[in-house]
């Protein structure tokens, strides 16, 4: 039967208790509570030494418990002592193994009288493992941040690629070529099926009584004053070609500007080496001296000799005749107006937009935008803000493009002979029906094309360098 002091508790010391260690009454009157203090276990000693212990233990390093008897001496012996107990007598098992001395039961009483030692509060570090053989493609989390991580986790995360915008991000290089023969087709259905909806709608409001008579009251051109000048001379023949042609290399140096990423070479001035600019843009910008200086000696020629009245309105009745103008083309049935005398209404009004709206916009929004507006100007910035110009030089640069388009399928839909001696050749009469079948117009037209294409090509920094270091530096890549 097992024995245990009914005062043990009491007299086992709190910092002994404390400390992982529990010691019960004397074995002896008036003795030293058992087991003694020099029987200290391992963990109370060292830490570490106790641990080397344990671990050694687990691998079967240790000697395991043996069963022992307590006799009656033994009384006071803690009653928490998980060893094994027999009581000596008639109830022992006779195969029991004999009782230990009674040094080696101190000892075993000792050790299992002390509780395991509490498992290490600290976090054992794992080993580093060997790096991998591939790409790393996954990292550890936010709540991986607290914990050791090896060398291999602690690399640098590749930064990610940025979002491609849906619709700044899309290229004709992105759809394959069904795609985009889909997408013309489809595209060039629509279209035609808006022109025929216009052309009937056209020829419906001219054949009704009231377009009829709205066509017979504005014919689609009004009488010039007396004193306008008829025919077109050579000085504005050549005028209209170089300004065709700077305007062609103008819209092929902005888009390129618009579209360089990379600049093939800079230029500079000579007197300021810090202001650099691609070669494109200086090429962009002295296209566009040359074409405003040719578009003031134009403007200037057209009020000295009295053709500016060809091209601005004199009346109010310009309005309703370029309406009437725009139902006869749209009809497909073209105005019979002889340019060589007075142009339509509706032309009119075209140059007249061309030649005093869009090209000072053009030349206002382009000079906010360069090199010559003033460093540091404060107040003109609020005042002009650069947003303003950029909003309105692109549009300004589409207007221009729709306008090429138009005009020249128009100028070659309606009588491309006669129309073309009026513009390059310099030769008209006032019978519409005269120089019809003269090709001069049209082979100095087809010259111009040739060195209009010419011009496109070489618009190149091979050809360019060597022009733009007769004005500053450049420098190539």
């Amino acid at each position: 039967m097992s024995a245990s002091g009914p005062g043990s508790d009491a007299a086992t010391p709190a910092g002994e208790e404390a400390a992982g260690m529990r010691r019960g009454l004397p074995r002896e009157p008036g003795g030293e509570p058992w087991p003694p203090a020099s029987a200290v276990p391992p963990s109370i000693q060292h830490p570490d030494t106790a641990r080397e212990a344990q671990n050694r233990g687990a691998l079967g390093e240790v000697e395991p418990e043996r069963p022992m008897s307590v006799g009656g001496s033994d009384s006071g012996a803690d009653a928490e002592t998980p060893a094994t107990a027999t009581v000596s007598g008639s109830d022992a098992d006779p195969d029991a193994v004999p009782a230990a001395s009674s040094d080696e039961t101190a000892r075993a009483t000792a050790a299992s009288a002390t509780p395991a030692p509490a498992a290490d509060a600290r976090p054992s570090t794992p080993s580093p493992r060997p790096p991998l053989t591939v790409p790393r493609t996954v990292w550890p989390g936010a709540a991986a941040r607290n914990r050791a991580t090896t060398p291999a986790l602690t690399q640098k995360r590749p930064p990610a690629a940025p979002p491609r915008a849906a619709a700044a991000g899309t290229r004709l290089a992105d759809f394959s070529p069904v795609q985009l023969l889909g997408s013309t087709a489809v595209l060039g259905v629509f279209a035609l099926a808006l022109v025929g909806i216009v052309v009937l709608v056209a020829r419906f409001v001219l054949a009704i009584g009231p377009g009829r008579e709205f066509l017979a009251a504005f014919p689609g051109e009004y009488h010039l004053p007396a004193s306008a000048p008829v025919g077109l001379p050579a000085w504005l023949n050549w005028s209209h070609f170089l300004n065709s042609f700077f305007l062609l290399l103008i819209i092929r140096t902005g888009w390129q500007v618009r579209r360089e990423k990379r600049p093939a070479a800079f230029w500079s001035p000579r007197n300021n080496k810090k202001r650099r600019i691609s070669l494109a843009l200086w090429f962009h910008q002295a296209l566009d001296v040359l074409w405003i200086a040719n578009g003031v000696i134009f403007v200037v020629l057209l009020f000295v000799t009295g053709q500016w009245m060809r091209i601005v309105p004199t009346s109010w009745e310009v309005f309703p005749n370029a309406l009437s103008a725009a139902l006869q083309y749209a009809s497909l049935d073209w105005p019979t107006e002889n340019g060589w005398v007075n142009y339509n209404s509706l032309q009119q009004l075209s140059y007249f937009a061309i030649t005093f709206v869009a090209a000072p916009l053009a030349i206002i929004s382009g000079v906010r935008l360069s090199g010559v507006w003033p460093k540091n100007a404060e107040k003109l910035d609020r005042l002009y803000p650069a947003e303003w110009a950029r909003k309105v030089h692109f549009p300004t640069m589409l207007f221009f493009v729709a306008f090429i388009v138009v005009h020249v399928a128009l100028v070659l839909a309606t009588g491309a002979l006669r129309n073309l001696n009026h513009m390059y050749a310099a030769r008209g009469s006032e019978d519409p029906a005269a120089y019809t079948s003269d090709p001069t117009g049209l082979l100095i037209f087809a010259a111009s094309l040739v060195v209009m294409a010419a011009a496109w090509v070489a618009a190149r920094p091979a050809v360019l360098v060597p022009i733009a270091r007769l004005f500053g530096d450049v420098k190539q890549r």
